[in-house]
C-alpha cells in the first residue's frame, strides 16, 4: 500500500495552529466552552478543488485524534470511571467492580487504543519521528468533564461529532483531488489520483470507528435511547477540514489554549498511562484495491 511519508514543509508549532482562529460549532459552543481565538484561516483558495492540501488534513486529524486519546485516558482514571454505569463504586478501568459495567468500561478501553493507533498513523503520513514533534502536548477539557457521567457523555458527543463531521469533510475533500484525474503536487510531493482515493477510503474507515465511539458511549447512558439514533451521520455546517469559515477543526480550538472553568490534560501522560489501561484492538487498513 502507498502511503507518501513526507514531513511538513515547516514545523508546526502552537502559534501557526492557532493563527486565525474562528468560533466554534454549535455542539462545543452550547457547552459553554469559549473559542479563545480564531484557529484558520477564512478564504477558500480554490472552490473547484480541495482547499486543504493532504498534509493540511494529516495535521488536524493528528491533533484530534491526540486530542480524543487525552480524553479517553483520563476518562478511564478519573472520578467518572466510579459511575455505576462504567467500573461501579471502588471500581477501576481494570477492576470493575460486582456494581459496574464490564462491557462499557470496554468501550473506552477499546476507543483509547483505536485513537492512539489512528495518530500513529497521522504521525508517518507526515513524517514526525516521535510524539513531542506532535502539534500539541497539552488539552484543556471543561474541570468537570471527567467526574460526572452525565458532563462525561455529553462531552463524548460533541468531541465524536465533530471528528465525525471532520472525516466526512476529508473524504470528500480527497475525493476532489482524485476526481482531478492527474497528478498533484503539494509541498514538492506528487500524489497519483489513486493515492487521494486511498486516503478517502482510509478516511471513511475512520469514520466508522469514530461513528461507534459515539453510539457505543451514548449506549452507556441509562438514559440516551436510542443509542444510534441517525439515518446518516451528519457534517452539519461543515465545508472543510483545515481551511475556510465553516473548517471542521474550529471545534478543536476551545481543548487548545488554556481558559476560565478549563483543566490542563498531558498527552504523553496519557500516551504512559494508556499501556496500562487500555485493551487490544485489531484491524488494519483498508486495501488499496477493489478486488
Amino acid at each position: 500500500m502507498l502511503l507518501k511519508t513526507s514531513k511538513l514543509n515547516s514545523p508546526v508549532n502552537r502559534r501557526s495552529f492557532l493563527r486565525n482562529a474562528g468560533a466554534t460549532t454549535a455542539a462545543v459552543a452550547a457547552m459553554g466552552i469559549v473559542a479563545p481565538k480564531a484557529l484558520f484561516a477564512d478564504s477558500l483558495t480554490d472552490p473547484t478543488t480541495s482547499p486543504d492540501t493532504p498534509n493540511e488534513i494529516f495535521t488536524a486529524a493528528l491533533v484530534a485524534e491526540d486530542l480524543a486519546t487525552t480524553f479517553y485516558y483520563n476518562v478511564l482514571v478519573g472520578p467518572v470511571i466510579q459511575d455505576p454505569n462504567l467500573a461501579g463504586p471502588g471500581g477501576t478501568a481494570t477492576n470493575v467492580s460486582s456494581g459496574g459495567s464490564e462491557s462499557n468500561v470496554f468501550y473506552i478501553r477499546a476507543a483509547l487504543s483505536e485513537e492512539i493507533i489512528h495518530a500513529n498513523l497521522f504521525r508517518s503520513l507526515l513524517g514526525i519521528p516521535s510524539v513531542a514533534q506532535d502539534p500539541y502536548q497539552t488539552f484543556y477539557f471543561p474541570s468537570s468533564a471527567f467526574e460526572t457521567l452525565t458532563s462525561f457523555i455529553d462531552l463524548l458527543s460533541a468531541l465524536e461529532n465533530a471528528f465525525i463531521a471532520a472525516y466526512l469533510a476529508a473524504v470528500q475533500e480527497f475525493s476532489l483531488m482524485a476526481a482531478q484525474g492527474t497528478p498533484l503536487t503539494y509541498g514538492g510531493v506528487t500524489y497519483q489520483p489513486s493515492d487521494f482515493a486511498e486516503y478517502a477510503k482510509i478516511a471513511a474507515s475512520i469514520l466508522g470507528v469514530e461513528s461507534e465511539h459515539r453510539a457505543l458511549g451514548r449506549a452507556i447512558s441509562p438514559t440516551i435511547l436510542p443509542a444510534n439514533e441517525l439515518n446518516f451521520e451528519q457534517r452539519g455546517s461543515v465545508c472543510s477540514v483545515y481551511n475556510g469559515p465553516n473548517s471542521a477543526v474550529k471545534a478543536l480550538t476551545p481543548f487548545l489554549a488554556p481558559g476560565s472553568g478549563l483543566s490542563p490534560y498531558s498527552l504523553t501522560e496519557a500516551l504512559c498511562g494508556a499501556k496500562t489501561v487500555s485493551t487490544p484492538t485489531t484491524g488494519v487498513l483498508p486495501n488499496k484495491s477493489l478486488s
